[in-house]
This record gives structure tokens, C-alpha cells and sequence, in this order.
């Protein structure tokens, strides 16, 4: 006998990359050297001042007992000093800002704290899948937003007016954007707060790759005027510090936000490990060089990336940030599904078909950058071939 599974169990599919990495790892066993550029698992270390840390806090008898819901005052003050010296803004550490073990826990949390089931969600059309999959767990009604190609993949605020109604409690927004590269500019977030304003929305803005590949000055949404009224910011280690599996991320909003998503949080985790805080407050102070150097390294595999694009006949826009390149297919391609099987099959190279971000992603691929750029290369060779 087995158990009816819930219903949200029918609601969402197990994960692409779930799934395709089972494919991956079998033409591996069978003795393939499958060159992955489909994941953005960031391969290079954290700094050593942060390795040092977490040795040094280890080895303390107070690091292994259960630690605040909220996170350890000294790790909430380096992410408001952090917050302040990368964006200039500087949340109060004290009531604005929720640790989290990793961004995406966040999501899930947001979404406990403020849908209802029937509530309605916007999200936009290209994006990270746990924004639909976490809504639909939930019970929530999920509305996509267009994206404008033509403008860079902004929002179209104008069409979206259309698909707002009474029960319209999140909207989604990711900017630096994946899987499109595209950057945040001061007038998106203005826009976005004035909409979420207007219409008495939740604007959640994640926020995890603006220190990566980043052109210009990095940008938080609630360095907007009245943000803080109408939005929560979810930022993360993962990427920016090379600290992917360590999970640590936090949520930035007005006092009453953070306090209720604490309700929901309080009731699933028992806090996070001292030692890992301690060591993420050393990575937080990581200094501007170490940033640097770690996106000259990103910019090499950039370069090879680009040229695996051109190999396949493929254009983008050279304005993206990020860790990841987002190419449009020639015509000559049927499909992103079918090159990309085939590339794994007859390759062994793997990139991620852009349909797996929304149905306009179906004449785009996502490359990684999270491989040495000698792997790239060695990639575009086989292409080539």
C-alpha cells in the first residue's frame, strides 16, 4: 500500500536540473567526460579569511548549541555595514534585517507569511522557478507578467496593469535578472515601487547577482524612496562570496515585514550554526579587491562563453551581468530542447534550455560561467569539431 501523496505534490514537477543531472551523471559513470554548463554552482573558494574564521569558531564550545531565530547579532551587524558600504544603504540590524539559511528558504517563508490560498502572484515570464513552484505550494494563483525583449527585458508595466485584481498580493522581481543578464537601473525600481504602491502589493525583489560581472554601481531596491513600505529584498552568500553550499542569505525590509515572516520561520528551523555566522561576517568584510579579482576570473570564462555562442550561431546582449550568458538561437535551430540533448548526447556538453524559466525562453540557452574558462574552451573545441 502507498499513501496518497498532497495535493501540492501534483502541482509542481520535480526540478529540470533534478532531473537532467541523473542524465549527467550517467554518461559520467558510464566513463564520459561531460563538460557541465548548465548549473550556477560557483567553483571557487571562499576568501581564507572566511575559511579561517569558521576553523577558528569550530573549535569554541559555544558555536554548537542552538542559536537566535534572528541570527547572531554580530552577523546581522556585518550585513547592515555590508549593505551600507555596497549599496549605501544601512538597515537598522536590530529590526530590518532576518538571516536565512540560504535565499531561496526565503521564498518559501514569504510566501507561508503573506498568500492565502487563491491569493494571486505575479511573476514574471522569464525567471527563477521557485517563484511559480513555491506559490502553487501554497495554494496561490499564479499571473505571469510580460517581459519587453525590445527594452532589455524590463518589465511592461503598462500590460501589467491589466493583471492586477483585488486578490493580487506578491509581485516577483529579480534584477540583475535570470536567466536574461539583465541589469537593475534606478528607474526599474522607481517604477517597480510606485506600481507595488499603487496597487498595494508586496514587491519581493531577490537580489543575489549584483556584485557579480556587475558594470556599474551595485543597486538595492530599497535605496528607493518608500521602498521599505512595500517591499522585502532577499540577498545571498552564494554567489557574491563562492559560498553556494553553505546556505546563508537574509531578508532586508521594514520592521513589520521582518516580524512576520519570523511567525513562519520561528515554526521551521532552529537557528544557524555559530560557527558558519562567524565566518560570514569575516566574508561580508571581504574587501573590494577580492571582489575584483574573483570577477576577472568570471570574465575570462565570459570570454570563452561567448565564443561557445558563436560556435552555435547565437547572439546576446553584451550589457548582461551576472554569472550566467544568455544566447538566442539562429533560426537554422528547431529547438533548445533538441540541441540541447543532442550537445549532451553526441558532445557531452551540457547547457540549460531557456524554457526552463518561462515559455518565452523557447528560442534561448543559458550558459554557466561556473567552470574554469580552460573547460569553456574546451567545449567550444568539441562544438567546433
Amino acid at each position: 500500500m502507498i499513501i496518497e501523496t498532497a495535493q501540492r505534490t501534483k502541482q509542481t514537477s520535480e526540478y529540470y536540473f533534478s532531473v537532467k543531472l541523473a542524465e549527467v551523471r550517467k554518461l559520467i559513470a558510464e566513463g564520459h567526460d561531460v563538460i557541465n554548463l548548465g548549473i550556477g554552482n560557483p567553483d571557487m573558494m571562499p576568501s581564507e579569511e572566511t575559511l579561517t574564521a569558521l576553523s577558528e569558531a569550530a573549535q569554541k564550545p559555544q558555536a554548537h548549541g542552538y542559536q537566535p531565530y534572528v541570527g547572531t547579532p554580530a552577523f546581522r551587524n556585518a550585513i547592515s555595514d555590508f549593505y551600507y558600504h555596497t549599496y549605501g544603504v544601512k538597515p537598522d540590524p536590530a529590526t530590518e534585517i532576518l538571516p536565512l539559511i540560504g535565499s531561496k528558504e526565503g521564498i518559501t517563508h514569504i510566501s507561508l507569511t503573506f498568500l492565502d490560498p487563491g491569493d494571486e502572484v505575479l511573476v514574471p515570464e522569464l525567471g527563477y522557478p521557485a517563484y511559480r513552484a513555491v506559490s502553487q505550494m501554497v495554494g496561490a494563483v499564479v499571473k505571469e507578467y510580460p517581459l519587453r525583449e525590445d527594452y532589455g527585458w524590463q518589465p511592461d508595466w503598462k500590460a501589467m496593469e491589466s493583471l492586477v485584481t483585488p486578490r493580487t498580493k506578491i509581485m516577483w522581481l529579480n534584477y540583475p535578472h535570470m536567466p536574461t543578464g539583465a541589469p537593475a537601473t534606478r528607474e526599474l525600481f522607481e517604477e517597480a515601487v510606485a506600481f507595488a504602491t499603487r496597487h498595494k502589493i508586496l514587491l519581493c525583489h531577490d537580489n543575489p547577482y549584483s556584485l557579480v560581472l556587475n558594470k556599474k554601481e551595485p543597486i538595492s531596491l530599497l535605496s528607493i524612496e518608500g521602498a521599505k513600505d512595500v517591499a522585502i529584498e532577499l540577498n545571498s552568500m552564494s554567489k557574491s562570496h563562492n559560498m553556494a553550499g553553505w546556505r546563508l542569505g537574509w531578508l532586508v525590509a521594514g520592521k513589520p515585514y521582518i516580524n512576520a515572516v519570523l511567525t513562519i520561520k520561528s515554526n521551521v528551523d532552529s537557528g544557524m550554526f555559530w560557527a558558519m555566522q562567524e565566518a560570514a561576517v569575516a566574508a561580508l568584510h571581504n574587501s573590494d579587491t577580492w571582489h575584483a579579482e574573483r570577477n576577472a576570473v568570471y570574465q575570462g570564462r565570459l570570454d570563452a562563453s561567448e565564443a561557445l555562442l558563436t560556435a552555435l550561431g547565437c547572439t546576446w546582449d553584451p550589457k548582461q551581468e551576472g554569472m550566467f550568458l544568455w544566447g538566442k538561437l539562429p533560426d537554422s535551430v528547431g529547438s533548445a530542447e533538441t540541441l540541447v540533448n543532442n550537445l549532451l548526447v553526441e558532445k557531452h556538453v551540457f547547457i540549460a534550455p531557456g524554457f526552463i524559466f518561462g515559455p518565452k525562453g523557447q528560442r534561448y540557452i543559458r550558459l554557466s560561467l561556473c567552470l574554469p574558462k580552460e573547460r569553456i574552451w574546451e567545449a567550444v573545441a568539441r562544438i567546433q569539431a
